[in-house]
Order: structure tokens, then sequence, then C-alpha cells
């Protein structure tokens, strides 16, 4: 064979070979495959979103409206006045003022009319922090003195607002998701993988509850309950864990007056979630042992909640699938029932994200987080009233908690501050 011939045979098996190679790294997720996907992904979302990271438009936060080019007066629409469970909502996400703060809460009365606001301004509670627009604000707890407070997912403080959005105190750290008040005087989050009861009137931090250093290895191992999604490491000797392998989201205590709903459980036990897992457990807050646990049928769900008839509730994402759902299961018998799901006029979906709060009435007032839509429907499924959380006429903003309070809640009437009467 001449030098050409071989050549030409040489470079044609090299171009084979690498063809063959580049389609089994494909599928099997080979080098340089991530390297490359990463790099096309990154490429992509700062097209998208240039905007936002250069501080222009919040496009970070906002999603395709479900119900695009409804005006300001349709955003707010009631279905069925009589059934509206009377008090306020409380609706965290962002601000439509974003030149006084990135994020606020707002405060609604039965009629939909917003009676307050705070201003949540990342950038004063974390000056050498992230930009605000690259954090979200989250977590939120209610106070009846017209305070709040707040945490963000990717940034670094736990705070509470007085009801001028002024921090009374501000803690540093990777606290994320939800925020749960135990009713004597705590408050419980997630800090990176620990749970974390902090003094809700100094933000002090009263008790620390690690994952693997505390809860994995209590009563006597924990570790096939949490570990599901471990390999074993090359040598055989231990266990290897992915990135992000629980996910926590969510933590919530077992208040003294519920806890007769629960004599399997005792007061003060931590009801947890763990999205990456399909986990929801309660765990002994002194120890870390478990108390019971599930996995499933709900799917990288958020917002486990206790209930008073000793159930307790969650917000099955259902990510993939294109329709989530508010889940009740009997911790005792293992019985799980839908409270709601959306129809094909009124559809339910949130891939991430969301929260849920069952109401005196038996009503469900839903966070579509991804959506950015708010909604309460009543025990056979029926739409009262919905708010779309509108940017403009295509767009919604990401909506990341609702709550309700009862009329009676703040003893001195809504809160109120002489600083926000100009904005309101």
């Amino acid at each position: 064979m001449s030098d050409r011939k071989a050549a030409t045979v040489f470079l044609a098996s090299a171009m084979a070979l690498s063809v063959a190679y580049g389609v089994a790294a494909a599928r099997n997720d080979w080098f340089p495959n991530p390297q490359v996907s990463l790099a096309l992904d990154t490429v992509r979302d700062l097209g998208a979103n240039w905007r936002n990271d250069l501080e222009l438009e919040p496009t970070r936060h906002l999603v395709p409206a479900r119900n695009a080019g409804r005006d300001e007066a349709e955003r707010y629409r009631v279905e069925r006045p009589e059934a509206v469970e009377p008090g306020y909502v409380l609706i965290a996400g962002l601000s439509e003022q974003q030149e006084t703060s990135a994020f606020e809460v707002g405060l609604y009365d039965g009629a939909g009319r917003m009676l307050h606001r705070w201003p949540v301004d990342y950038r004063r509670l974390d000056p050498d922090g992230p930009k605000p627009l690259h954090v979200m604000l989250h977590g939120m707890e209610v106070f009846d003195d017209g305070s709040l407070a707040v945490t963000f997912d990717a940034g670094r403080a736990i705070a509470r607002l007085d009801a001028c959005g002024n921090a009374t105190w501000v803690k540093r750290g990777n606290y994320h998701h939800s925020i749960s008040s135990d009713g004597e005087g705590g408050l419980w989050v997630w800090r990176d993988e620990a749970i974390e009861r902090l003094d809700a009137a100094t933000g002090e931090v009263t008790k620390t509850l690690d994952l693997r250093r505390d809860i994995l290895p209590a009563n006597g191992g924990q570790d096939g309950v949490f570990s599901v999604r471990a390999t074993i490491d090359g040598n055989g000797e231990g266990l290897a864990y992915p990135s992000d392998p629980f996910h926590a989201n969510d933590v919530e205590p077992l208040r003294p007056e519920m806890a007769a709903a629960f004599p399997m459980f005792e007061a003060g036990d931590l009801l947890i979630s763990l999205r990456e897992l399909n986990l929801v457990a309660v765990i002994d807050p002194e120890s870390g042992a478990l108390r019971w646990w599930q996995h499933g049928p709900w799917l990288k769900q958020h917002d486990p909640d206790f209930q008073p008839d000793g159930t307790i509730t969650v917000y099955d994402n259902h990510t993939g699938s294109g329709a989530s759902h508010i889940l009740r299961i009997d911790p005792a018998t293992r019985a799980v029932s839908t409270v709601y799901a959306g129809t094909e006029a009124t559809p339910f979906y949130s891939w991430q994200r969301g929260k849920h709060q069952m109401l005196p009435d038996g009503n469900v007032l839903v966070t579509e987080a991804e959506q950015g839509r708010v909604f309460e429907a009543a025990p056979d499924g029926g739409l009262v009233w919905e708010r779309d959380m509108g940017w403009d006429a295509n767009r919604n903003m990401i909506v990341t908690e609702a709550r309700y309070v009862p009329a009676e809640f703040y003893p001195d009437g809504p809160p109120s501050c002489m600083d926000l009467v100009p904005g309101i």
C-alpha cells in the first residue's frame, strides 16, 4: 500500500472512530459530553437572561402567563364570592417596583385589594453578597406585630423585617426554602444540610441538627432511608454521593396544640421534606431518629404540613407530568387521598417550588409558583378565586408563597408604614 493510501485509510479510520466515540459519549455521558453540554447550557442561559444579570429586567423571575392577555383588572378573578375565606392573604415574590426593591410581600383583603406591602431589599440585608436578581425570595413567616421573617434561594441571609421592610436582625448563612414558627418563640429552617432553630426575636441559633452528622447515623444508622441515591465508591469502603443528593426544602415542628391528633409522634417532632429522595419524614428533634417516613407517591414534593385531623398534606409537584396535586396521607394507615387536582379548564402544575395551606373552612390556598399564580379552591375542587401575578400582558412573576391569616390576626389592624404610603 502506498503512503498516500495508508494516510487516507488512517484518516478515514480515525474519523470513523471519532464518530463512534462521539455517539457513545453522547449516549453514556462520557468526556467531553458533560463539559460540552454544560458550556452549551451556559451560553443559552446567558443569552436568555443577560438582561437579568445586568439588572435591566428580572427575566430569571418571570414565566409565561398561562392566561396571557389579561389586563390588570382581570388578573384577580372571583368565581365564588360566598366561599372566600374571610381574612387576609400575603403573597411573596418579585416586586413590580424594582426601583424600590427586587422583592416584596403584599397583603391583600378578601376583595383582592392590596392593603400593605413590605419591600424586601436583599442588597441591604447582604451588601457584599450576590446581586438581588441572582437570588430569589422564598421562605416567609408572618408575625402579628406586622413583621416578617424571610429567606432566599441562592442567597446568604435570613432576616426579620418590620412593617416598613427594615431589618430588625440579619443572620448570614445559606438559609433556604421554608421557615416555620414553633409558636414558642422559635423559627425552624434549613441552613445548607442542617436544620437550625433560631430565636425569632434575636436571630440567635439555639439548636442545630445536621443531616449527615446527626440524622443519618442516629438510631444505629438510618442510611437505608436517606442514602438511596448514593453509590458504592471505587474501593468498596464507603458511599459516594452525587451533587445535591437530598435537596432539603422544608422543616415544620409539631405544635403542642396539635400533638394529640398524632399519637405516634410527640410535640416538637420535626416534619421534613427531602425533594431528591421523594421523602417525607418525621424525626426526633433531639436525636434525629426517625419516627415515621415514606418515599412517594409524591414526586419532587414540597411543603408537607401537619393537619389538625391527624393527617399530613403534601404539595406533590410531580415534575415532568404536567399535573401537580395536593395529597393527604394518614401516617398511621398510610392511606393517601387527593385534596386537590387541576382540571382541563383550570390546570394546576408547578414543576418546582410551591406551597399550600389548608384553611379553616376546608378550602385550600395554593401557590402555583412556576405559573405565577395563587388560587383558593373549595373542597369539591371548584375554583373560589385566582390571582395572576402579572408582570406584563404575556408574563407572570414567579410567586414563592401565599399565606392566609384570619381577620383578627393583626390586633391593631393591618400593618402600615408611613414610608410606604406613596408606593401603595
